[in-house]
């Protein structure tokens, strides 16, 4: 497990937050983040600890699988783990 890691792992975020008409600041602020780490997550430029993770899925009402999808893991299908 020392390799880094190769999962592809992508988001809704941005069309979560612009549904209810949230600025990133309005979502950082709900879940005790700077707006740069919304934006950062929004980009695919960072990662959420899974606490974040939960705190953003709990704020959308929402699992984490709605919020973050992984689209690849090492060359193969997610399911086939």
């Amino acid at each position: 497990m020392g390799k880094s890691s190769t999962l592809s792992i992508t988001n809704n975020l941005k069309e979560l937050r612009a549904r209810r008409n949230l600025t990133q600041e309005d979502l950082a602020q709900a879940v005790g983040v700077t707006r740069v780490t919304i934006n950062y997550i929004e980009n695919g430029e960072y990662r959420p600890s899974l606490e974040l993770a939960f705190l953003l899925a709990g704020f959308f009402g929402k699992t984490i699988e709605e919020i973050f999808r992984v689209e690849s893991l090492g060359g193969r299908n997610a399911k086939n783990k």
